[in-house]
């Protein structure tokens, strides 16, 4: 008699079979879809790189990935299909059963016999493997597809030229082979651990593993293809073990940067005993394909992790703390110095000349007048309050932005002037609601217009900046011809646009009507043929590509506008400043950008504050062009190995500085951030001293400033045109002052040259420590404890206007520091700040005029010569005209100043000083 199957239990295993095809399917889809995209974002990027005319770096780097993820993913493919391979035909040769009455309920989560016999028996389990090791070859391969610039710069490096002194290896080993030889390791335990779950996965299907009776049961075959792979895991922990050994020279023990005591005499043996272990144990565990126990294999794991663990963790603490910490200097010396040392070299600190600055108060008119070009260029336009200004007065339009404030300096009528200037960019969805159609967005409003410009220290007579540059189309007053206003490329992030279109773009606003332009230069991509316009049609999933009677054959498409979006998919292995800033030259607008070479793998280097690098170099300037969105890499730094490996990688890709045009040569800079973290790790590693530097005696930090939210905030760096003490003419520079750690007394200020030919330089000026020098906020102090100052303060905050306090700035001038900060007053429902005083200290003085001039007259003239001591002269005495000569030549005096005439200024101060001599000694010989 036979007894059929009915019912749910004949149905189960044809729904089943359909569960796995509809999962099949899923999958094949979503590989199609992936790649779909992939497909089209490559096609874009080949069109985009070829119309920037950068198809050899598109090329290179395309390569480059390519052959990782196919690399990686044949390697892995073929490792896992290989293990899941062999386990599947040991066990179709020899199947091991568990005992009979072997209970599959032991627990819930246990699939049921059904399942366990239909994926055993009926699962086509070749499919299966192939389609499963793909899947997780793909998975792996995409994910190192992002170490293509480790592998270039290990293939193409370069040597640095120094080696570390530990392991005497150059360092270029550390900074280019290194991250390669530990991505390969990371990769080859990853995909040793998914062979091993891949195995375990078919030898539990077929209860070649198990676990009953509070016990796990494994076949020997199981234990055999186990021992195997455990063999090669361990071998490849022997070469971590290894690597290891290199990685010493990175830990951070809060006295020493790299290798330290402990770990040279007491880690490094260790991890050398744990190289031998690991071999040891690969090789017992290789030998048990033979034996076929549980206790090789266990045996073999314990000796290697048990031991990394007691060896590698807990004997090197012990050593640290019984036997390091109570003569922790005299052992860490050498160690602390070799840290200093090379961090010092990590960031170029050892380049920086340490000068006295004696911090005199001798500051006379005369001084002043041979420091013009410091005094006329001293910066009293802060950020925001000339954000808010400009935002005002030359935005224009609500779709017009000035998005970012930059500094820089021109030279004017043979004049040295730092300036302040903001690119007037369109922001489409600043736009009415009811005009953000798809015409407006992509094909008419296309590009801002023009740029606004103004001198630092100028005002108007109502308080408001003079525009050297304004209006649109822009006017220059003062300030460089702008040819061409049109900006298609910039800091806003926009939309793509169509330029050369059927129809003329919008150019500016005029009176009730509006000005069309059309494009006429070389930047976009083409957009000749369906098969592009499909394309870029799937790439941004508009149709309207497609549709639109605006696009002709002559028509380009204008993509990642954003300048430093070009930048990143052109050179992602660039780390770029957060600023780049606007350059007029020659008629038309540039954006510099300032990128850096880093790497976290540079030996017994502090790590920058806040970032996961620590070694920096401004090797790279780039300049992109406004109008036409080109993009030049011009070389810096020719002795960065980093970029000098790049070089070679991409030979097309940079240019030499040489070759940048001579009028933009003239307006690079010293990047903010380089010189941020420089100063920041300057204030520790100014100590070269192991025993200061282990007692930091002397740690420095920067001043701190009030803000406009009441709050306290480190002060931050800022660019000044000064002439240095000894030199003959005024220079751009950055600086920041230093204070002594939890002080306010200024120690130091901190400077680097912007300027050829000794553009990147930096200075140090230390103060005498046996003096007191007032720092930034104890000026701060002093400026709210003036009952002058402070009543009217109160007053006009009191009268519905709101007071702005400025930055004060410290300005080096000779070998004496002046104190400026600017005060704006803003009603309290406006949004127009005007400059109306200016506050300047000096010394023991504090003073508060309407303008710097007289702010200066206040301090350095009214100080030491006040008129009104002439006048007291009896007038029956000698000379008795001489007074009032002495008067009118005060008053001409500062007429003059107040123009600016420092010259003028001088000879009627040394001319009055001559008048009251005389009667100074007429009045002592009657």
């Amino acid at each position: 008699m036979t007894i059929g199957i009915t019912g749910p239990e004949r149905k189960a295993p044809r729904r089943n079979a359909a569960v796995v095809g509809l999962i099949a399917t899923a999958i094949f889809a979503a590989i199609c879809l992936v790649l779909l995209a992939l497909v089209s974002d490559f096609l874009v990027d080949w069109m985009w790189f070829s119309a920037i005319g950068y198809r050899q770096v598109f090329w290179t780097t395309i390569v480059a990935k390519a052959g990782i993820f196919f690399v990686v993913f044949a390697a892995t493919a073929v490792i896992v299909w290989t293990n899941a391979r062999l386990a599947l035909h040991v066990v179709r040769r020899q199947r091991v059963r568990f005992p009979a009455g072997f209970d599959w309920k032991f627990a819930t989560t246990t699939p049921t016999p059904d399942l366990f016999e239909f994926m055993r028996d009926r699962l086509p389990w070749s499919l299966t493997i192939a389609g499963s090791t793909g899947l997780v070859a793909l998975l792996v391969a995409l994910g190192e597809v992002s170490n293509w610039s480790v592998l270039l710069q290990f293939l193409y490096h370069l040597p640095y030229g120094a080696n570390d002194p530990l392991y005497d290896r150059d360092i270029g080993f550390y900074l280019f082979s290194l991250p390669a030889y530990i991505a390969i390791k990371n990769w080859a335990l990853l995909t040793l651990f998914v062979s091993a779950l891949f195995a375990a996965m078919i030898y539990w299907v077929h209860d070649d593993i198990g676990y009953q009776a509070q016990r796990w049961s494994i076949s020997p075959t199981a234990i055999a293809h186990g021992s195997a792979l455990l063999g090669c895991f361990l071998a490849v922990k022997a070469w971590s073990f290894y690597l290891d050994r290199y990685l010493l020279l990175y830990g951070d023990n809060d006295v020493v940067v790299g290798a330290s005591y402990t770990d040279v005499h007491v880690e490094l043996p260790i991890l050398w005993l744990l190289i031998g272990l690991a071999v040891v144990a690969a090789l017992a565990a290789w030998a048990n394909l033979w034996a076929r126990t549980y206790q090789l294999p266990t045996a073999a794991m314990l000796l290697v992790f048990g031991g990394a663990f007691l060896l590698s963790g807990v004997v090197p603490t012990l050593f640290q703390r019984f036997y390091v910490k109570p003569n922790e200097l005299e052992l860490e010396r050498p160690y602390i110095e070799r840290s200093i040392r090379l961090t010092r070299e990590a960031y170029k600190l050892d380049r920086i000349a340490a000068k006295p600055f004696p911090a005199e108060q001798n500051l006379t008119p005369r001084t002043l007048e041979a420091n013009k070009a410091t005094i006329e260029n001293i910066r009293l336009w802060d950020w925001q309050p000339l954000a808010d200004t400009y935002a005002q007065l030359q935005e224009i339009r609500t779709y017009y932005k000035l998005r970012d404030l930059d500094v820089d300096r021109y030279w004017f009528g043979g004049t040295y002037q730092s300036v302040m200037l903001s690119a007037r960019e369109l922001k489409s969805s600043l736009l009415p609601p009811n005009a953000q159609t798809w015409v407006n967005l992509h094909v008419l409003f296309t590009h801002g217009n023009g740029a606004v410009m103004s001198p630092v220290t100028q005002k108007s007579a109502e308080g408001l900046p003079l525009l050297y540059l304004r209006d649109i189309p822009p006017v220059a007053d003062g300030g460089p011809e702008i040819r061409e206003p049109r900006i298609y490329y910039g800091q806003e992030k926009s939309e793509y646009v169509i330029v050369k279109g059927a129809t003329p773009e919008f150019d500016y606003p005029k009176r009730n009507e509006n000005v069309y332009a059309a494009y006429d230069g070389a930047g976009g991509i083409p957009l000749r043929g369906m098969v592009r316009k499909i394309i870029l049609a799937h790439h941004f999933n508009d149709v309207n590509l497609l549709l639109s009677s605006y696009i002709t054959d002559d028509s380009r498409i204008m993509i990642r506008r954003n300048i430093q979006e070009r930048v990143r998919t052109i050179a992602p292995f660039l780390r770029l400043d957060h600023d780049p800033y606007l350059v007029v030259s020659e008629g038309r607008m540039f954006w510099m950008q300032d990128a850096y070479t880093t790497s976290d793998y540079f030996p017994s280097a502090q790590a920058a504050p806040g970032l996961s690098l620590n070694y920096i170099r401004n090797s790279v300037k780039v300049v992109i062009d406004a109008y036409n969105g080109g993009v030049d890499f011009y070389l810096m730094d020719q002795v960065d190995p980093i970029a000098a490996t790049y070089r070679r990688i991409f030979p097309g890709l940079f240019k030499p500085f040489a070759v940048m045009p001579s009028d933009l040569q003239k307006h690079i800079r010293y990047p903010e951030d380089l010189f941020l973290i420089q100063a920041q790790l300057y204030q520790t590693y100014h100590m070269a001293a192991a025993d200061v530097f282990y007692n930091r005696e002397d740690l420095w930090q920067f001043p701190r400033q009030p803000v406009s939210d009441g709050g306290i905030a480190p002060m931050v760096p800022y660019y000044i045109v000064m002439r240095l003490p000894g030199e003959t003419q005024a220079e751009f520079f950055i600086m920041i002052p230093m204070v002594p750690s939890r002080r306010d007394n200024m120690i130091a200020w901190l400077a680097a040259r912007c300027d050829a030919p000794d553009y990147g330089k930096l200075i140090v000026y230390e103060f005498p420590k046996e003096k007191l020098v007032y720092g930034p906020f104890q000026i701060e102090a002093r400026i709210h404890q003036n009952t002058e100052i402070s009543q009217q303060l109160s007053l006009w905050n009191q009268m519905g206007s709101r007071v702005i306090r400025g930055t004060l700035l410290v300005i080096p001038i000779e070998n004496s520091i002046l104190y400026i900060s600017p005060l704006y007053l803003r009603a309290e429902q406006g949004h127009l700040p005007e400059l109306k005083r200016v506050i300047a200290a000096y010394g023991e003085h504090v003073v508060m005029k309407e303008t710097l001039a007289e702010a200066l007259s206040a301090l350095f003239v009214e100080a030491n010569a006040s008129p009104s001591a002439a006048t007291e002269t009896p007038p029956a005495r000698p000379g008795e005209n001489r007074a009032q000569e002495a008067l009118d030549r005060y008053n001409r005096a500062m007429e003059l100043l107040r123009s600016g005439d420092w010259a003028g200024f001088g000879k009627q101060i040394d001319a009055m000083r001559g008048d009251l001599e005389k009667m100074s000694r007429e009045s002592a010989g009657h």
